[in-house]
């Protein structure tokens, strides 16, 4: 993880900056989107509660043994000196709770200051409505159901003159002893959540360590270590460093580990001291002074004052906030935009509120048209829509039907050529080895007996025509099975295609029984009549006679007896020496007789042989009919030009109307759903539309996913004593500067004296002052002036010479570019 960029942001911002994820937090968007947030966890009696007492100044319950039960949301935000403080108080229902839970966890609202900034009695109702108690058999006497754990959330925002800008989530403490009142279980549980919190990459991790015991005995250390092994978003929190023995071997420890020596954090580590139980009644401001006299003697007065006491503390975590938020806006927009467009989706898919049938019917009518439309395109191959989504996703691949369908054919083909035969029969080799191998010699056998079966009165050396058919159906028979298999793979693909277009134009209830009532019986005429077609294609080869004019036929059965030919002729011609040319030393009388004197005896062998070579050349010419009709007729003419027809506005319209009610009627549920969603779409909208805008203002770059703008950085450089030119420098007397050493330009293009010329012994001091005061600021901020998109104007009126491009967006605005007085004269120059 990158330094986070240092950007000097006004308070209004930095409270506006807040305020926009606080409200995309409340919409329970955090299960989608990994918000930034600083999350406090540490280990029971660590002193959790009193940090965040000691941070807002409210009193926080602080108790021995259980603890918190829940996550706690402090939200702070500072207000101007002449405003009262206000407190309001309220519960998130978890996402697990029952529809009564959740009304009556939003019903809990509290919006006054407590008496004495005590907000333990305000914490102890909400508990009660979270269905949490102390002690067991409370649960009873509240009515409510007793747990040891809730996934409520308690939201607490504190504003006053005396608050910092700050968010931060307090997380129940971890435990392992078990006892009456805690449980293995709930130790589990409390883990379980604190880690459900800490793994988000975006969260930073306040990790509260207590002085009290050793620091790698504690729980949370290694559960830190769990989530962020380097230690890139997480700061250490030591508290009750008052516990230890002063000049003890454990202070020293401590002290290392709050210098950052020990167990090394990229956030650091901060010590507080916490109250202790004598002076638990104290006053905040008691307990301030009481802890800056402590960290001003002794051992930690050696630290610096940014790393300990509650008061850098506030200002430290704001910081460390704000600055984490900007450095993940980039991908913090990206993530709220692909939430954007879900929330969409779902939006588009329930369309718009149908009370009516003739609402409900229109509603269908539009659905069926973007169905239609969507699976005419994912036949055709064409994959504009969104719907598709990426190639590369095995649920957006599914999507793309014609290219299932395509792939499955041509693995059907494949298959077909490789496995299509019952038996393959070979010249030479061993068939004993594979099952589905046949000697051609052996093969032969077997025609003879079938032909001595088949006789009828041909002479000999000739054959029964009909056997050619006998062998090729014997050969044939795994063709069924292939098809039937890849067949069924392209149904499948058919259904997952229709389903995933079908839940994107409708919602989930209505898509139900579209798809028991249209679709599905509708996609099985569909199966039944691609089996047909399936029949239709494979019965001539099954249980007809082998008929075919195609002249590859002939070719086949020449090929293959002129193969066999040559080996006998090579056979043949072995019997000859050979020259060093490798020409034959022989007659031509002799080479004929050697060609010419193999004849096949045996009359019934030789009709076997041509029998057999004829089945071989049409199962090969059989194969390619197969595979195209299976391609053509069965595929895509009973089957997929089909599928645009499944659901069409003319069939919607031809629907009657308790039909049409049946399948398009909204529950109240519904209706309370498109609600949350549209405001929870227009929270996305508004938290979008303010980061952005806030990020421009303060030069932060960040462009959309996959996105490179050339980017102009304007930058302002600011000489020092050392950058002048000397009284001795030269100048080249062909390329004059444009303006004197004693002058420089004015906004307006002219040229103006320089201080000590044109302003009165008053005036030149101030403008020296103002000026070093201006770059002062502009250091505090760093070099960058501004910057945006090449098309952006110019800002702060920088001249031409100090505007460089970059080809790739700058990653980080925190940089120093400084420029030598040969530089300096070089931009002068051009």
């Amino acid at each position: 993880m990158a330094d986070p960029p240092v950007l000097s942001l006004q308070s209004k911002d930095r409270r506006l900056l807040m305020d926009i994820i606080d409200k995309l937090r409340s919409t329970g968007i955090s299960q989608h989107v990994d918000l930034p947030q600083i999350v406090v966890c540490g280990d029971q009696s660590s002193g959790k509660s009193s940090v965040l007492q000691a941070i807002s100044g409210m009193s926080f319950p602080v108790k021995d043994g259980l603890g918190t039960r829940f996550a706690t949301e402090l939200i702070l935000r500072h207000t101007p000196e002449q405003t009262t403080e206000a407190c309001r108080v309220s519960i998130q229902p978890g996402n697990d709770r029952s529809p009564e839970d959740c009304e009556r966890s939003r019903n809990f609202t509290f919006s006054e200051t407590p008496d004495q900034n005590n907000i333990g009695l305000i914490i102890e109702e909400a508990k009660s409505v979270m269905g949490l108690a102390d002690q067991l058999n409370e649960g009873a006497a509240t009515g409510n159901q007793s747990k040891s754990l809730s996934s409520d959330i308690l939201r607490i925002e504190l504003s006053g003159p005396a608050q910092p800008h700050l968010t931060i989530v307090d997380l129940p403490g971890l435990f392992r002893a078990s006892n009456k009142e805690q449980s293995a279980e709930s130790a589990r549980m409390v883990r379980s959540q604190v880690y459900d919190y800490i793994k988000g990459p975006r969260s930073i991790i306040l990790a509260v360590v207590s002085a009290k015991s050793e620091s790698v005995l504690q729980d949370v250390t290694e559960l830190t270590r769990e989530v962020d092994p380097h230690g890139q978003r997480t700061m250490g929190l030591i508290t009750k460093p008052d516990t230890l023995d002063i000049g003890s071997e454990e202070e020293r420890k401590y002290f290392e580990m709050a210098q950052n020596n020990n167990i090394v954090f990229r956030l650091g580590w901060h010590v507080v001291r916490n109250r202790d139980f004598k002076s638990r009644d104290s006053t905040n401001e008691e307990r301030d002074q009481a802890e800056r006299q402590f960290l001003a003697q002794g051992i930690w007065s050696a630290l610096p004052h940014k790393v300990k006491g509650a008061a850098a503390l506030q200002e430290r975590l704001s910081e460390v906030l704000t600055s984490h938020i900007l450095d993940q806006l980039q991908h913090l927009l990206r993530d709220i935009e692909q939430e954007i467009d879900h929330c969409s989706t779902r939006l588009q898919r329930m369309g718009d509120p149908r009370a009516t049938v003739n609402h409900q019917r229109k509603y269908l009518v539009t659905a069926s048209h973007r169905f239609s439309n969507l699976i005419q395109e994912a036949v055709d191959g064409i994959y504009r829509d969104k719907f598709f989504g990426d190639a590369h996703v095995d649920k957006d691949y599914s999507k793309r039907l014609r290219a299932v369908v395509q792939n499955e054919l041509t693995d059907c083909a494949d298959t077909m050529r490789r496995k299509g035969e019952e038996r393959l029969i070979v010249e030479t080799g061993s068939g004993s080895a594979l099952r589905d191998h046949v000697m051609r010699a052996d093969y032969l056998k077997e025609v003879r007996a079938l032909m001595r079966r088949t006789r009828g009165r041909e002479l000999p050396g000739t054959y029964n025509p009909l056997i050619i058919g006998d062998l090729f159906r014997q050969q044939c028979r795994p063709w069924r099975g292939i098809l039937e298999k890849y067949a069924q793979n392209i149904l499948d693909a058919a259904h997952v295609s229709v389903k995933e277009a079908l839940s994107e134009v409708v919602d989930d209830d209505s898509m139900t029984t579209l798809w028991a009532r249209l679709i599905l019986p509708a996609l099985e005429v569909l199966e039944q009549s691609l089996h047909m077609k399936m029949s239709e294609i494979l019965k001539p080869h099954e249980s007809g006679h082998p008929i075919t004019s195609n002249h590859y036929f002939t070719e086949n059965f020449q090929k293959i007896q002129a193969r066999r030919q040559r080996a006998q002729f090579e056979t043949s011609l072995s019997q000859f020496h050979l020259d060093s040319g490798g020409r034959i030393l022989a007659t031509p009388e002799a080479i004929l007789n050697a060609l010419t004197q193999q004849t096949e005896a045996d009359m019934e062998l030789l009709a076997c042989s041509n029998v057999t070579d004829m089945m071989q050349a049409y199962y090969k010419v059989a194969l390619k009919d197969v595979v195209h009709d299976f391609d053509t007729l069965a595929i895509e003419d009973s089957l997929v030009s089909q599928l645009p027809t499944l659901w069409t506005p003319d069939k919607v319209l031809d629907l009657p109307d308790d039909v049409i009610n049946r399948i398009a009627g909204e529950s109240e549920s519904k209706v309370v759903e498109r609600s949350e969603i549209r405001e929870k779409l227009a929270i996305l909208l508004s938290g979008q539309r303010d980061l952005k805008r806030l990020g421009e203002k303060h030069h932060t770059v960040f462009n959309h996913a996959n996105t490179k703008e050339e980017t102009t950085v304007v930058v302002e450089v600011f000489d020092d004593e050392t950058s002048h030119h000397s009284d001795d420098e030269e100048q080249e007397p062909d390329e004059p500067s444009e303006h004197s050493d004693n002058e420089e330009p004015s906004s307006d293009g002219t040229t103006s004296q320089s201080d000590s010329e044109e302003q009165g012994p008053e005036e030149a001091p101030r403008r020296s002052e103002n000026k070093q005061q201006k770059s002062d600021e502009d250091l505090n901020f760093g070099v960058f002036r501004g910057f945006g998109s090449r098309k952006d104007p110019v800002p702060f009126g920088a001249p031409p010479s100090s505007v460089f491009t970059f080809n790739k967006p700058l990653e980080s605005p925190r940089a120093e570019l400084r420029a030598s007085p040969a530089q300096k004269n070089q931009r002068r120059k051009k």
